[in-house]
């Protein structure tokens, strides 16, 4: 059995493992590669494998840099099974087509105004390819098995962080493989905690805070402080925003602080179709978040969904304080860039980071403290406050990610460190490795490592294994229920 590192190994994007064994080729996640140009560049390498060989996808959750590359990966030739969570499916079916439109609109953009070396700028992918990779979703529940061969089974184990999200246990060869996606965190003010695992003879774990701890500030005090300085200053307030989770995040603690008098009656603007879509999916699937109907409608009713392009312009010609949440998270594209291009030199106004800024994106630059900023072609003037806050953060940090390995009773045979910034990778498996003695690595960007598997074991039912390694449903409901009866 053979695992190679496609994707989120050296860097935090373009989650991609394969899985050789069972005589399978299995390919967890197909994302893209955000960040630095050298990163985005990656997205149009041809793939280091015949497409035509894999057998099934299996998503971990929404996010682009984990599901982003499938219209890519159907057009060359893939047309298997995409394993996935109900909500992730209905996730994708808005990120995927937003993000076809997104790169049809900037490649049509950089066309008109000759902001591109390649005559003529092309998408990486179209809306009619993401419409085909959307057709080859196959939703499966959370907890219940798949077999994909006699030798081959998985799960998918909820993983907080946002609508759907999950980690992949298979049992393969006798042996089970535990890929932990992106780990929620387990006080998260709308997301359940991720359900921990029992055992793993091999464990991917994600390590986007693996060097952090993430700041104990109340959020919702933290955005009321810098409303309020912001406002005194007659100033705007935009926060580049990720459409899911962290958008749903915000209109969250605004709907309380207005609810509460904690925050003065300006305007708030959700400038971001994809996010308005989203929050709508938070009233299908209940059984994942913490919100009661009441405060799930509240999130809906908290800011102004901006639909249209014009509707998007008419909010820079107002006058006086307000709130803009739009895309991209990291300012890497979407209508973000023309609030930033408008409020970014006036010191007056505030630029409130809400979420990971991965290298090379304008978020980070922001964070840094870069005096100008590239939109456009053009250079723009930063002269308003920038403010990151940790506190909002999706991603558990490393002291919760080791509270969430702590249930594994008997070390993993080798656990992979992944998805994570080098730094941050490498501190996180110095935490394992002082905190529990596992034999811990951070792998490198398309190496292949060899998992001795025990295929010969015929006793072993590898449904009964991933059974046995994952929390069970009853768990899982119990949790809810008591979720549910303590408000």
């Amino acid at each position: 059995m053979k695992l190679t590192f496609l994707g989120a190994a050296e860097t935090v994007t373009g989650s991609r493992y394969l899985l050789d064994g069972a005589g399978l080729r299995i390919l967890i996640d197909c994302g893209l590669f955000q960040g630095t140009k050298n990163q985005r560049l990656r997205n149009w390498n041809p793939l280091p494998i015949d497409v035509g060989t894999l057998d099934a996808v299996i998503l971990t959750h929404a996010h682009l840099d984990h599901s982003g590359y499938l219209p890519v990966l159907v057009r060359m030739g893939y047309r298997g099974p995409v394993y996935c969570t109900r909500g992730t499916r209905d996730l994708c079916q808005v990120m995927l087509r937003d993000s076809a439109r997104l790169q049809e609109e900037e490649a049509a953009y950089a066309n008109r105004h000759g902001l591109s070396k390649h005559h003529p700028a092309l998408p990486l992918y179209t809306l009619e390819d993401a419409e085909k990779a959307l057709e080859l979703l196959e939703p499966r529940d959370f907890d219940v098995p798949k077999q994909l061969n006699d030798h081959a089974c998985f799960r998918l184990l909820p993983a907080g962080h946002i609508l759907g999200a999950a980690g992949v246990v298979l049992c393969v060869e006798g042996k089970v493989i535990a890929f932990s996606g992106d780990l929620g965190r387990p006080d998260d003010p709308i997301m359940r905690a991720p359900m921990p695992l029992a055992h793993a003879d091999y464990l991917i774990v994600e390590s986007t805070y693996g060097d952090r701890l993430h700041d104990k500030t109340d959020p919702a005090a933290e955005l009321a402080e810098l409303f309020a300085t912001t406002f005194r200053r007659g100033g705007v307030v935009v926060i580049p925003c990720f459409a899911v989770g962290r958008a749903q995040s915000i209109l969250h603690y605004i709907a309380q602080l207005k609810a509460t008098g904690r925050m003065a009656n300006v305007p708030v603007f959700l400038d971001s179709p994809m996010a308005t879509s989203v929050t709508q999916l938070y009233r299908h699937h209940v059984s994942e978040h913490r919100l009661s109907s009441t405060e799930a409608n509240a999130i809906s009713n908290a800011a102004q969904m901006v639909h249209t392009v014009d509707e998007s312009k008419a909010i820079l010609s107002l006058n006086g304080p307000r709130v803009i949440i739009a895309g991209s998270g990291m300012a890497t594209g979407g209508r973000v860039l023309h609030h930033l291009k408008a409020f970014a030199p006036d010191p007056r106004n505030t630029i409130a980071l809400v979420g990971y800024q991965a290298a090379g994106t304008r978020g980070a630059a922001l964070a840094a403290g870069a005096p100008t900023i590239k939109i456009h072609g053009d250079y723009v003037r930063v002269r308003a406050s920038v403010v990151s806050l940790s506190s909002l953060s999706a991603h558990a940090d490393y002291a919760e990610i080791l509270s969430w390995l702590r249930s594994i009773p008997q070390p993993p045979q080798r656990t992979f460190v992944t998805h994570g910034e080098p730094a941050a990778a490498d501190a996180m498996r110095r935490h394992i490795e002082e905190t529990y003695h596992w034999r811990c690595e951070v792998p490198l960007y398309l190496e292949t490592v060899e998992l001795p598997g025990s295929v010969g074991n015929v006793g072993v039912d590898p449904c009964v294994a991933v059974a046995n390694a994952t929390t069970s449903r009853s768990v899982l409901a119990r949790v809810v229920a008591s979720d549910r009866a303590t408000g």
